[in-house]
């Protein structure tokens, strides 16, 4: 027997605009492939938006970080850094080209790469430093890039969670080499299934529409600038449909005001659930001065992983689902195969790891739904009242 949905999901996906109209254009004009009319709109507002010199959409951002594994030449036995706290994909895109991960630590505020530790983690075989913002807070990308820049390493951004975020006025995913977006459902903004690639160096842009072609220069035939295309670099299938990027484009319209109304739901937990998480010694986000978050997830971290198991199933028996997060790549199975005693101590992330719970956040949210979420949260006591600490 299955289990019942909850009342109050983690996410849902709904339209918030003119997304089935698009499709229904998109359908009638007969061409439903990629690099369409919905796939040129979709990049043109990310280029103007982000103020980025290219956007290629792609069919993820699994995709996207796979094409720059290709645009970089990464090879077999080169060194790619990322946190071990992430989503695989930071990881796989470089593996499939042979490259050996080394697992970095993560910072205890903002659960991003820790910059400080970031040095040790360099070697002559770096090729590649692949920051995550995680939760839609920028790194600390002024000392990651310094460091890149010292080490002649190109940094390229996993920005699954931080579209539309910025970190000291500047655009997240746009400060390295190459930028990555996600537009998986879970994402403030979704076509289900999608991706886009950030190109901020104009240097890049050629070879990876080529490489998002298959390997083609397609794109320059229907450009007009050559009279046939044929085979002319390593590459796949990485562009997206326009029955998706009209879908994307519909969602892509809306979002100021997506970004508007996930930042009101954002500070109601932050602000009503102040005083609960320092009685209960549970930590909430931080997001510093200098950083303008994406308004991508709300998180508390709880004291232990027990009470983490028991609060998911106190919003369970409620009818809310509340989810964990990433396990550390670092202790996974594959990793084995890179790990030695000394080169993957990561205890941050462990940690993170254990404690961390995401609560339901979604663009369609009322706060009727987040009035009952937060109740359920503080009704729940992560140990009596006569063992508590002070609060400070």
């Amino acid at each position: 027997m299955s289990a019942p949905h909850p009342r109050i999901p983690f996410n849902r996906s709904v339209t918030l605009g003119a997304e089935l109209d698009y499709i229904r254009e998109a359908l009638d004009s007969g061409q439903i492939s990629g690099d369409q009319t919905f796939s040129k709109k979709c990049q043109k507002l990310l280029e103007q938006t982000l103020q980025t010199p290219r956007a290629l959409v792609t069919t993820s951002c699994t995709h996207a970080l796979e094409i720059a594994a290709l645009l970089l030449n990464i090879k077999p036995e080169d060194e790619v850094i990322v946190p071990s706290f992430t989503f695989v994909s930071t990881a796989t895109a470089f593996a499939l080209r042979g490259a050996r991960i080394v697992f970095a630590d993560i910072r205890p505020d903002t659960l991003n790469l820790d910059e400080t530790r970031l040095t040790e983690r360099i070697s002559p075989r770096t090729r590649l430093i692949v920051p995550v913002h995680y939760a839609g807070v920028g790194c600390e990308m002024d000392s990651i890039l310094a460091i890149a820049d010292q080490h002649g390493v190109p940094v390229v951004e996993d920005n699954a969670h931080g579209l539309f975020g910025k970190y000291r006025g500047r655009w997240l995913g746009t400060m390295g080499a190459l930028g990555t977006q996600s537009f998986h459902e879970t994402k403030n903004i979704t076509c289900g299934e999608g991706g886009a690639l950030l190109l901020n160096d104009q240097a890049l842009a050629e070879r990876a529409e080529i490489i998002r072609e298959k390997g083609t220069n397609r794109a320059r035939f229907f450009r007009g600038q050559v009279d046939k295309y044929s085979w002319v670099d390593i590459g796949s299938s990485y562009v997206i449909s326009d029955v998706l990027a009209a879908f994307l484009y519909g969602q892509l319209e809306k979002w100021p005001w997506i970004q508007k109304r996930r930042s009101e739901l954002w500070g109601r937990y932050q602000s009503i659930l102040q005083s609960w998480s320092r009685e209960n010694l549970v930590h909430q986000p931080f997001v510093p001065e200098h950083c303008d978050q994406a308004w991508h997830m709300y998180y508390l971290l709880m004291p232990s992983l027990e009470i983490r198991q028991a609060f998911i199933q106190h919003l369970k028996q409620r009818g809310i689902l509340a989810v964990f997060h990433y396990l550390p790549l670092h202790l996974s199975e594959y990793a084995s195969r890179w790990r030695t005693t000394d080169s993957f101590d990561c205890p941050i992330a462990q940690n993170i790891s254990d404690r961390i719970v995401r609560l339901p956040f979604f663009n369609s949210m009322s706060n009727d739904q987040q009035d009952e979420v937060l109740e359920a949260v503080m009704s729940f006591q992560c140990q009596p009242s006569e063992t508590r600490e002070p609060a400070n």
